[in-house]
């Protein structure tokens, strides 16, 4: 089960490691936290449409089923608001009603529902700072450990209501964007006299006080970055095709950096670090 908190947010984070599991019979199940209804038109070739503008809920959520069934893939709503990215010196409040400002407990209930339902060995989520300081991506954070700590936990969620308790066994935290990938493709471009798309983001890299994780899990799923593209393109609004995404030639992106990277952050099996699968300790035990 990957957790995310917009559709878009499945095809560009861990992606190909999702079709590579589908290719091998494995259920894939995507829990999108938000309708995405608050995100900017970022594609500009539409931007300034009235029709996707006036229903951009329904749009984006028909993009998410173009994707979804590219990728082979389960998906399903938790029916929350987007809260918006704020902008500003100071920040604006966030909109009333949004997922940022759900009650947290709650919001784990729902996702709890769907743990108990889908009964996921391996749950994907983002880390404490959200991948990036989005508000809906720090409050998927949160629900997500919550939802996995809780699952089991009749108590504080009765199986009359949210379903028989059940445990998945590991988390992870996508870190798909991690330095040591960004530079990699950035050497490599420059050393084949091409341009590089990555000089900027190591520049602000500097910038920020950000420590660097731990790149526990590196899946080899090169062979599926083909299909993760497609379905990054079928959310066109948010994903301009002759953009920043697509600026590294394939052949490059298999050779220098064919793997995709998570962060082990709960672990109820023993495992041997790093890892190549994340399913390891699991299938061994099976």
């Amino acid at each position: 089960m990957a957790v995310h908190a917009h559709p878009d947010d499945e095809s560009s984070k861990g992606a190909a490691t999702m079709a590579k599991y589908v290719s091998e019979g494995i259920p894939v199940l995507v829990v999108t936290c938000t309708g995405g209804e608050r995100g900017s038109i970022l594609n500009p070739k539409l931007q300034g449409d009235k029709y996707i503008e006036e229903n951009i809920h329904e749009v984006r959520a028909k993009e998410m089923d173009e994707a979804r069934d590219i990728l082979g893939i389960q998906q399903e709503w938790l029916g929350y608001v987007d809260s918006g990215l704020p902008e500003g010196d100071p920040l604006p409040p966030l909109p009333e009603g949004c997922f940022a400002l759900a009650d947290a407990h709650e919001a784990a209930g729902e996702l709890v529902k769907k743990i108990r339902a889908f009964k996921p060995q391996v749950v994907t989520t983002y880390d404490e700072n959200g991948g990036y300081p989005h508000p809906d991506h720090i409050m998927t954070h949160t629900i997500s450990m919550l939802a996995f700590e809780s699952a089991a936990d009749t108590e504080k969620y009765p199986e009359s209501e949210y379903g028989p308790a059940y445990q998945p066994q590991k988390l992870y935290y996508n870190q798909g964007f991690n330095k040591p990938r960004t530079i990699a493709l950035h050497e490599a471009l420059l050393a084949r006299g091409l341009e590089s798309p990555y000089g900027e983001w190591l520049e602000r890299w500097k910038e920020f006080e950000r420590k660097e994780r731990t790149l526990t899990t590196h899946v080899p799923c090169a062979d599926f970055f083909e299909i993760r593209d497609k379905a990054l393109i079928a959310h066109a609004t948010q994903i301009d095709p002759d953009g920043g995404w697509f600026r590294v030639p394939m052949d490059i992106q298999k050779e220098v950096w064919p793997t995709e990277e998570y962060e082990l952050a709960k672990s109820l099996v023993d495992t041997s670090l790093p890892e190549s699968d994340l399913f390891a300790g699991i299938r061994e035990n099976a």
